[in-house]
């Protein structure tokens, strides 16, 4: 069993489909008995796609930057 800060490291890979089978499937075992990961990982999805949503080339305001870059820093502890 992987543990929380585990899970969060691969949630990008997971959600980008990069996870080779066994990884893939650890991870949805975390996920399968932790309801704050499901948190998270459900969070991901929704910045994910707003993330690919910003197509007209714009940069993101330096604030919401500066929140997502804390966010990251967090979810890799």
């Amino acid at each position: 069993m992987i543990t929380c800060a585990e899970a969060v490291r691969r949630f990008w890979d997971y959600l980008d489909d990069s996870l080779s089978a066994k990884d893939r499937r650890t991870v949805e075992e975390h996920l399968g008995f932790c309801r704050e990961c499901c948190g998270e990982l459900e969070f991901a999805k929704v910045l994910q796609g707003a993330l690919a949503r910003q197509t007209d080339g714009d940069e993101l305001p330096e604030d919401v930057r500066r929140r997502m870059e804390q966010l990251a820093r967090e979810l890799q502890v």
